[in-house]
């Protein structure tokens, strides 16, 4: 799902995202008896039963309970974290003024969890897969963010508001890995979800 970064303590900055899609990997992996620690934002699906859950609001909370869950076979990052912070939120509520000009925000980056993950020296898991979230330019997109991550799949969809996507019940997914790109068909996140997890335990069942 989301993370929330707060603006001061009844606002924060946040995206579209359910968090369905995550949900129903994790249940699809535990299905298959994968031992599964499930770090989750607020989103707006209840956990997946049989994961060990670990419960964050921010994007600097996440990589810190990710990086705690280490070791793992596999790490997947499907949460549309976001990409920026306020610095500095306000402990209380701002107001408005008369000046009728809105408040200054200073945004600064959040911490880039995937790419962190995928780029460590020691410890690294031996699959690690992102998502990529695009409204145009799809595959290319997500064909660099996988170079630039570092990851070894990205799960890339088209997240245009045309598509309903983003907070519904279907997902179409194009999978990028060092073969190139496989276009899957639309389906329910579910269907998306069995077969995503069938392949990754595919990818880490010895030959």
């Amino acid at each position: 799902g989301p993370t929330h970064e707060p603006i001061d303590p009844v606002r924060y900055i946040a995206n579209r995202s359910s968090g369905t899609q995550g949900t129903a990997l994790a249940r699809a992996l535990l299905a298959l008896g994968a031992d599964v620690t499930f770090v989750t934002g607020p989103a707006m699906v209840p956990p997946p039963e049989g994961a060990r859950v670990l419960r964050v609001e921010t994007a600097k909370e996440m990589l810190d309970a990710v990086t705690s869950a280490l070791p793992a076979d596999a790490a997947v990052f499907a949460a549309a974290v976001a990409d920026w912070h306020v610095e500095g939120a306000s402990s209380g509520k701002i107001k408005k003024d008369a000046s009728g000009a809105p408040p200054a925000l200073n945004l600064s980056e959040n911490p880039d969890i995937l790419a962190t993950v995928a780029q460590m020296a020691e410890g690294r898991p031996g699959l690690v897969i992102g998502f990529a979230a695009e409204t145009d330019n799809v595959i290319e997109n997500a064909t660099a963010k996988r170079a630039r991550k570092g990851c070894d799949w990205i799960v890339a969809n088209d997240v245009s508001p045309a598509t309903g996507i983003m907070g519904g019940a279907e997902n179409a997914v194009t999978i990028i890995d060092a073969a190139g790109a496989e276009a899957w068909p639309r389906a329910s996140k579910s269907e998306v979800a069995d077969r995503l997890a069938r392949r990754i335990a595919g990818a880490l069942t010895p030959a």
